[in-house]
């Protein structure tokens, strides 16, 4: 249970500011063009291997953005694309996905049955693990809260379980999803993932 509370502890305490600029939709869209190719016209993505930025929470894509450039965040691909971007640029583009609309996800009737042991760690999790349940930070329908807490509603399965996979690892860092990740198992991973991508 203290180990509950010291995560929760460590929710509270995050900063919710990235930057400086409120951004502009209109500017963004022009500046996201480069963008298109792997993330869609309107930020839904056609490949699982690239997420779905559409309507994601305002303040998170500006927030990755800055990651990418100082390389807090390391991903050779969007390392480089990011390093010319000013804070403005990224609050320009971080608004126009914001303001689009996300494509709903669908599961199999075979996926139903895994969707089910996923549902419930998002909304009860594990406290023999000390895990606390998801939508405690992506909120009980998966629409994130904004800044730090994205969007995972309508996300791809694939991209959500590789990256859940990515903070198991510690390929990808995180304060938060790194140890709660590392006490998941790759089934429990997968299950969870599944679930998130199929809420509303």
């Amino acid at each position: 249970m203290n180990r509950l509370v010291s995560i929760f502890a460590a929710i509270v305490m995050i900063s919710t500011s990235h930057g400086v600029f409120a951004g502009d939709p209109a500017a963004g869209q022009t500046k996201a063009q480069s963008c298109v190719a792997c993330h869609g016209a309107d930020g839904n993505s056609t490949n699982s291997g690239f997420p779905s930025l559409a309507g994601q929470v305002p303040g998170y894509i500006e927030g990755q953005l800055a990651a990418f450039k100082s390389g807090k965040r390391a991903n050779a691909i969007m390392m480089g694309m990011a390093q010319p971007l000013s804070p403005e640029d990224m609050a320009d583009i971080d608004a126009w996905y914001a303001s689009q609309t996300i494509t709903p996800r669908s599961i199999s009737e075979a996926q139903v049955e895994i969707a089910t042991q996923g549902e419930a760690i998002y909304r009860g999790g594990l406290a023999s693990l000390s895990v606390p349940a998801c939508m405690a930070c992506h909120g009980p329908a998966g629409h994130g809260i904004p800044s730090n807490f994205p969007r995972v509603a309508g996300q791809w399965p694939e991209y959500l379980e590789a990256q859940l996979l990515a903070f198991k690892s510690g390929e990808r860092a995180g304060k938060i999803m790194g140890p709660i990740a590392h006490r998941l198992t790759n089934d429990q991973i997968n299950a969870l993932a599944i679930y998130m991508a199929a809420l509303q």
